[in-house]
C-alpha cells in the first residue's frame, strides 16, 4: 500500500512539476478548483517596483512610538492581498517605509492600493435615491445609528458666474445654496471582513462583507426599524466610499446577522481593489510617495545561474558519495533524495511559494538534512550487521533507533522555522520568511521521503534480493 500511494504522489508531483503543466481546472457542481501551476519567482529574480513612502505630516511633528510599524504592517497586509507573497516590507528610520513588488504589472495601481485609505460609510438616505458616484456630505465621524434622519444644513459654497473656481483661484462671485448632510449609521471599523465575491445566479462582482459585533448590533436595529419589505416609497441605506455613493440598496427586510454585500458596476479588478482597501481601514500616519523605479533581475539572474550551476554539483556530489558508499542503500536513498526535490518543487507550485535567493537557500539547506537523516539510519543499519543480526531485523533496527535523533533534530529546526516565520511577520523581513518557509517544508518533506518512501525502498529491495545481500555485505555498504 506505501508503494502504491508513493508511486501517485511521484505521479502527481511529476504532472505539477512539468514546465508547461496545464493545471487543474475542475467544475462538477460544488467542486470547483481552477489553478495553474506557475513558478512565482521574488524581486531579485523577475525585478519589479521599490516604493519609498514617507510619512506626510509635518517635520517637527512627533510621531508616536509604534505608529510607523503598525502603519508598516497594514501595508504588509495590502501587498500580501494583492498576491504578491513575500513582499519586502521595511522601515528606514523613523518616517520612512521602503516597499519592494515583485512582478508588479501596474505599479501605479499598485502604489494607490498602498498609499490610499478607504473610508466606508452606510448613510441613511430615507426615502431618495442616491445615485452611484454622488458625491455627498456626512456626519462622520459622529453616527447616529439609533433610527437616524438626515439632516438639512445651509451652507455658503464660493463659485464664480459659471459656477466654478478661476484658474487663478480668485472668487468673482458667491451664491448661497443648501445641501444636505446625510446621517452616518456604519462606519468602516465596524466592518470584521470584506470579499470581492461573484453572485452565482446572475454573475455580478460585488464585495461580500461581515460586520463586527458592535456593528451587526447597530445594522439589526436600523435594518429592523426601516424594513420596507418592497413596499414603496422604499427607505434607502447608502454605502459610500471616501464620500462618494457607490450603491443604494434599500431595506427590504431585517438583516440581523450582521452580514451583506455591496454591489455596483464593478470589475473583479475594481472589487478586489475596494475589500483590499476596506478590509485593512485606515493608516494611522497619512503617507506620501516621495519616489518609485523599476527594479530589474539582472543581478537576481547572475546569481541564481550561480546558484543552480552550485547546486547541481553539490546535489551530483552528494549523489555519487552515496551511491559509492552505501552501494545497494544509497542509491535508493538516491531516489528517495530525488522524490524529496519533485515533491518540494510541486509545493512551491502548488501553494504557492515565492522563490527568492533566500527561499532557495531554504531549500539547499534542508536537502542537507535529508541526506543527512539518511547517513543516520545506513549507519544505525551497519551497526547491526556487525553485531550479527539478519537483514531484515538490521533495516528494522536501524530505522528505529536511529528516529529518535532524526525526530529531534527535525523538530529543533522547525521551531527555529516557527521563529524566523514570526520574526518576519512582526517585522517586515520577507526575505526571512521565504527562507522559513522553504526550510519548514524541506523538513516535512524530509520526514516523509527519508523515514518511509526510503524504507518501502529497502523492504522491497531486500525482499528480491535479500540472500545475495545478506552474504556480499560489499553490497550493503559494510
Amino acid at each position: 500500500m506505501l508503494l502504491i500511494l508513493i508511486i501517485i504522489l511521484a505521479a502527481v508531483a511529476i504532472y505539477i512539476d512539468l514546465p508547461n503543466s496545464p493545471g487543474i481546472h475542475i467544475a462538477l457542481g460544488p467542486i470547483k478548483a481552477d489553478s495553474d501551476f506557475d513558478i512565482r519567482q521574488g524581486l531579485d529574480l523577475q525585478g519589479g517596483v521599490q516604493v519609498l513612502l514617507v510619512a506626510d505630516v509635518p517635520a517637527d511633528q512627533q510621531i508616536e512610538e509604534g505608529a510607523m510599524r503598525q502603519v508598516a504592517t497594514i501595508v504588509e497586509n495590502r501587498v500580501n492581498a494583492l498576491g504578491l507573497t513575500e513582499p519586502v516590507v521595511q522601515l528606514q528610520g523613523s518616517r520612512r517605509i521602503i516597499v519592494e513588488l515583485p512582478g508588479v504589472e501596474d505599479p501605479e495601481a499598485a502604489v494607490a492600493t498602498i498609499r490610499e485609505t478607504g473610508l466606508l460609510e452606510f448613510v441613511d438616505a430615507v426615502y431618495e435615491f442616491l445615485p452611484p458616484e454622488t458625491t455627498v456630505r456626512t456626519t462622520y465621524p459622529d453616527l447616529v445609528a439609533d433610527g437616524a434622519t438626515t439632516h438639512q444644513v445651509t451652507v455658503t459654497v464660493p463659485v464664480t458666474s459659471t459656477g466654478a473656481l478661476t484658474t487663478t483661484g480668485v472668487l468673482t462671485a458667491t451664491e448661497t445654496q443648501t445641501q444636505t448632510v446625510y446621517a452616518t449609521v456604519l462606519a468602516g471599523y465596524h466592518l470584521k471582513t470584506a470579499n470581492a465575491s461573484t453572485n452565482t445566479s446572475t454573475g455580478e462582482i460585488g464585495i461580500a462583507f461581515e460586520l463586527t459585533d458592535e456593528g451587526a448590533q447597530y445594522f439589526s436595529k436600523f435594518t429592523t426599524d426601516h424594513a420596507d419589505n418592497n413596499v414603496q416609497p422604499f427607505y434607502y441605506l447608502s454605502i459610500v466610499l471616501d464620500k462618494q455613493v457607490i450603491s443604494s440598496p434599500h431595506i427590504v427586510t431585517p438583516i440581523t446577522e450582521g452580514r451583506g454585500e455591496i454591489s455596483g458596476n464593478f470589475t473583479l479588478e475594481e472589487a478586489q481593489a475596494l475589500a483590499l482597501q476596506l478590509r485593512y481601514g485606515a493608516l494611522p500616519i497619512p503617507l506620501k510617495v516621495e519616489s518609485y523605479r523599476a527594479v530589474g533581475p539582472t543581478l537576481g539572474q547572475e546569481s541564481v545561474q550561480r546558484s543552480i550551476r552550485a547546486g547541481v554539483v553539490g546535489l551530483s556530489i552528494v549523489l555519487l558519495f552515496m551511491l559509492l558508499y552505501y552501494r545497494v542503500p544509497g542509491l535508493l536513498a538516491d531516489l528517495a533524495l530525488i522524490l524529496y526535490g519533485l515533491f518540494n518543487l510541486a509545493l512551491y507550485k502548488a501553494i504557492p511559494v515565492t522563490l527568492t535567493l533566500p527561499a532557495i537557500t531554504g531549500f539547499i539547506l534542508s536537502t542537507g538534512m535529508a541526506v543527512d537523516a539518511n547517513i543516520l539510519v545506513f549507519e544505525r543499519m551497519k551497526e547491526e550487521l556487525r553485531a550479527g543480526r539478519k537483514l531484515t531485523p538490521a533495516i528494522e533496527a536501524g530505522f528505529n533507533r536511529a528516529w529518535t535523533s532524526i525526530r529531534d533534530s527535525n523538530i529543533s529546526t522547525l521551531i527555529t522555522c516557527a521563529i524566523l516565520f514570526y520574526f518576519g511577520s512582526t517585522f517586515g523581513a520577507g526575505s526571512v520568511k521565504g527562507f522559513a518557509v522553504t526550510l519548514a517544508l524541506g523538513v516535512i518533506i524530509n520526514l516523509f521521503t527519508a523515514i518511509t518512501v526510503t524504507r518501502t525502498f529497502l523492504r522491497l529491495v531486500f525482499g528480491w534480493l535479500g540472500g545475495k545481500l545478506q552474504t556480499n555485505r560489499f553490497l550493503m555498504g559494510s
